[in-house]
């Protein structure tokens, strides 16, 4: 066979091979770093496989596990909201108002999540080629633009009370709502941010961590509560506006982690643990351009290695393979990726990239 001087590419279905010009190939669940004989026994015990089916299947139940996160803290925090808001209807509480209003825009959070888990299962079209998952992106979009309403509404409520000060009654009764709403948006953290690290959900992740500030200002009502009891009648709208604070300091958080998320973004540490991944494959003598992206709560990876130039063309798809394969144990919830083969350049050599040049300028 002549040496090889083009590209490989190769779909797995049902066991089959199928050439093309580029390597690509999915991975029904995710992998760590190999480790040598633990590794071997892992793959002995519980091969993995290549097939279309089980990278469908990791993604159903990784959204079927956002979907209950979703639904379970809606649950929670709903309860707790509503308890919430028959205390303020007692009191005319406004530091508690501008909690129960934050706790019920977090509660509500669920709906855009959950629409966006639904449409992440749906399969690819010729229209969406990559899939619906981005549609997280849009949901943390609308995550975002609720919170900026709650801290509005929480910031225009205090500020009134403070221009009209008037006395918190059942202050007690605050006290425990107070109590009721850290507990309830505590543990609804906990679990959303748990949920949302284990299957790569950015949004989740952020809804919990904005739920979990949601706890630290229902303490803060507390302590308006305190000063009440006190008789000091400027405590409630006080605390009403380091309620807006907060919630305006994870309304920052939240934009900036969604939009990372939007712009493409990855931890760097990704990518250096995929270039290293790549550079213990026996075939690959360089790592070129590497890029990964979220779609959804899944990475995807597009890579060129350098492979030596007088390899066949079954030389060099084996070593893509390979290469993929490392990335796929290498990088936690990367569900696929496309290996373009570069044959090493020979001295004098022209290169073979020269004619897309003028595609590719910026």
């Amino acid at each position: 066979m002549a040496p090889w001087t083009g590209n490989v590419h190769c779909t797995h279905r049902k066991g089959k091979h199928v050439s093309g010009d580029r390597h690509h190939h999915e991975h029904g669940h995710h992998h760590h770093t190999p480790s040598g004989l633990r590794h071997r026994l892992t793959h002995l015990l519980k091969p993995h496989s290549h097939e279309s089916a089980d990278k469908l299947d990791s993604a159903l139940e990784s959204s079927a596990r956002g979907m209950r996160a979703l639904w379970v803290s809606l649950a929670v925090l709903g309860v707790t909201a509503a308890a919430q808001a028959v205390v303020v209807v007692m009191s005319g509480s406004v530091a508690l108002l501008g909690d129960t209003v934050h706790n019920t825009a977090d509660a509500l959070t669920a709906v855009p999540l959950g629409i966006a888990f639904m449409l992440g299962r749906r399969a690819a079209t010729r229209r969406f080629t990559y899939g619906y998952g981005r549609a997280e992106d849009l949901a943390g979009l609308a995550i975002v633009l609720t919170i900026a309403a709650s801290a509005a509404f929480a910031g225009w409520t205090a500020i009134e009370r403070l221009l009209d000060p008037r006395p918190v009654q059942h202050v007690p009764a605050v006290a425990v709502a107070a109590l009721v709403g850290f507990a309830g948006n505590e543990w609804v953290a906990r679990y959303r941010i748990r949920v949302g690290r284990d299957i790569g959900s950015a949004a989740l992740v952020a809804d919990g961590l904005h739920a979990r500030t949601d706890g630290f200002t229902s303490l803060a009502v507390l302590l308006g509560a305190g000063g009440s009891a006190l008789g000091w009648q400027l405590a409630d709208p006080v605390v009403g506006l380091a309620i807006t604070a907060a919630i305006a300091l994870v309304l920052r958080d939240a934009a900036r982690e969604v939009f990372r998320r939007v712009m493409d973004a990855v931890d760097p540490a990704l990518v250096d643990r995929a270039e290293h991944a790549l550079r213990e494959v026996e075939g690959v003598r360089e790592v070129g351009e590497l890029r990964l992206r979220w779609i959804g709560h899944r990475l995807r990876a597009e890579v060129a290695v350098v492979v030596d130039g007088d390899m066949t063309v079954r030389q060099s798809h084996a070593v893509a393979v390979e290469a993929e394969h490392a990335l796929l144990h290498a990088v936690p919830r990367l569900t696929a990726a496309l290996v373009h083969a570069d044959p090493a350049p020979l001295p004098g050599e022209d290169d073979p990239h020269h004619t897309l040049a003028h595609h590719t300028a910026a």
